[in-house]
This record gives C-alpha cells, sequence and structure tokens, in this order.
C-alpha cells in the first residue's frame, strides 16, 4: 500500500494472500478494487475466515467455543493486538474506512450456533442464522466500499447488504447440504423438509437419499427464496462507485449463477460439491467490471 510501513504492506501481503488461497470466488471480485479498499476487504475476510475456521474445525466444542470467545474480543478491538498481522492490517483499514468492526461479533454469534449443533424449524429462523454469518460480512463490505449517502440511504444500504449475505449463504448451504450433513449439520428448514416429505440422508454409495425427487423439489424451492433475497440485495449496486459496484456484482454473481446450476440439476449436490470453472469465474468479474450491475 502506498506510505505503508513495512510492517503494514507485510500485514496485508499476508492477508491478501489469504483471500487467495482460502477464499477464492470472494478473491475474484475483490481484486476489481482500487488498492485501498482492495487490501481493507482482504483484512475484512481474512479476520472472518480465522471465525470461520474455528467453527468449522474438529476442536472440542467446548474449546472451540473458547476460541471464539477470544475471537470475538480480538476482531471487534484490532488495535489492542500489535503484533497479530491480520489484526494489524483489520486495524488499519477500520481507521482508514467506516468498518463496522462489532459485526464480528454476529459473525461469532452464527459459529457458536454451528458448535452447538443448531437446527433450524423454520426458514425465518434459518434467515436469522444467515444474517449473522453471511449478513455481518455484507455489512463488514459495505463500510469498506464506503459509499458517501444521506442517512436515510445509509440505513437502505445496510439492509441491502445483508440481504445480499443471506442470498449468498442460502447459496452456500444448498451447495454443501451433502458435505454438511457428513459433518452432522443441517440446515435446510425442518417444516420445508416436512412439507416435501423427505429427510436429509445417505444411501449406501455415500450420495443424498434423493427420496423419488422430493429432495430436490425441495432445493428448487429453498432456491426461489434466495433468489428472492438476491433480487433485493442486488438493489445495493445502485449506491455503490463503480469500482465497489463492480466487485459486489462479481462475487454475487458467482453464487447467483451457481445457484442457477444447482436448481437446474439439484442431483449434482447430491453426490459433490458443486462449483463454478474459472473461466467461469473471469467471465463474471468482465462482465461485472464492465458495468454488470444489478445483473451481477
Amino acid at each position: 500500500m502506498s506510505g505503508a510501513t513495512p510492517e503494514l504492506s507485510a500485514a496485508y501481503r499476508t492477508c491478501e494472500q489469504i483471500v487467495r488461497e482460502q477464499a477464492r470466488n470472494f478473491s475474484w471480485g475483490i481484486r476489481l478494487l482500487p488498492e485501498p479498499k482492495r487490501t481493507a476487504l482482504s483484512a475484512v475476510y481474512a479476520v472472518a475466515r480465522r471465525i470461520d475456521d474455528i467453527g468449522d474445525g474438529t476442536l472440542p466444542p467446548e474449546e472451540k467455543l473458547a476460541r471464539l470467545a477470544g475471537e470475538r474480543a480480538s476482531a471487534t478491538d484490532p488495535a489492542a493486538h500489535p503484533d497479530d498481522p491480520v489484526l494489524v492490517a483489520l486495524a488499519d483499514a477500520a481507521r482508514r474506512l467506516p468498518v463496522p468492526v462489532a459485526a464480528f461479533g454476529e459473525l461469532v454469534d452464527g459459529c457458536e450456533m454451528d458448535v452447538r449443533g443448531r437446527r433450524y424449524d423454520t426458514i425465518d429462523e434459518l434467515v436469522t442464522y444467515c444474517r449473522c454469518v453471511a449478513g455481518s460480512i455484507g455489512r463488514l463490505s459495505l463500510g469498506v466500499f464506503d459509499p458517501r449517502l444521506a442517512e436515510a440511504d445509509r440505513v437502505r444500504a445496510a439492509e441491502l447488504a445483508d440481504a445480499l449475505g443471506v442470498a449468498l449463504q442460502l447459496t452456500n448451504i444448498l451447495r454443501d447440504i451433502r458435505e454438511d450433513f457428513i459433518t452432522g449439520r443441517v440446515y435446510l428448514p425442518a417444516r420445508d423438509l416436512q412439507l416435501f416429505g423427505c429427510e436429509i440422508g445417505l444411501r449406501p454409495d455415500g450420495a443424498l437419499d434423493p427420496y423419488d425427487g422430493a429432495l430436490a423439489e425441495v432445493i428448487r424451492f429453498e432456491a426461489v427464496r434466495a433468489w428472492g433475497w438476491y433480487d433485493r440485495g442486488l438493489a445495493l449496486l445502485d449506491l455503490l462507485d463503480r469500482r465497489s459496484a463492480a466487485c459486489c456484482a462479481a462475487m454475487a454473481g458467482i453464487y447467483r449463477e451457481l445457484l442457477e446450476r444447482i436448481a437446474a440439476d439439484p442431483s449434482g449436490v447430491m453426490t459433490a460439491r458443486m462449483s463454478l470453472p474459472g473461466r467461469d469465474k473471469v467471465r463474471v468479474a468482465i462482465r461485472a467490471l464492465a458495468g454488470g450491475r444489478r445483473h451481477g
């Protein structure tokens, strides 16, 4: 970063490496930002990844909860940790831009739900979880994008960023149904599964039991809900500068296209984790930079 000390530049490089290696879908959008925002958003995602990794790791639940409590304290007060390069970068990002670091506490709330094995009876309960683990990231990202808005528009922008986070997390949930079930997690609302007369379970060959097509119908049903959140959340693009809108559109575009493929062929997520080929991610990013705007 221009004007940064060698230590701060190294801290940001650490964050950018974490994003490149561990948040590849998001990295396509982040690289479309100018350097000051690119480095700041990399710091945000590096801290978020650290928190997620604890929740998804193999430690005993009690130890996970203790470490999450520590991450809550450090992520919401990064300036108090001058020896941690990721937190050094976050502290600088929050000094330069209105990054709402308190939102990391909501991310921790969501990870604690995972550690405690929370399951969801209704879509409203699931949306609450999505707002914690992904809406929080949307609001943190909005702080990096730093749109200069009137007070009423700032409130609306935060709501739209939150909605877009919900859309992305619902897509993740549909993509990872099988993988999550193998690790003991079920996110699809119990009432929705009951409505279509199915459960989440594995066949002897390791694929999800399709329940004579009923699970595919649940997946398509939830995909329609996710599209509604995308339609709402993508209105955020109209409030952002061109480069920030391109970043946001690229991230959302990759996930939205993945959702379309899942809905078109739900059997794909019953045997493996679906993803977009790199060439398709490049295409989405180029379209976003060219001004794809509301269409991502």
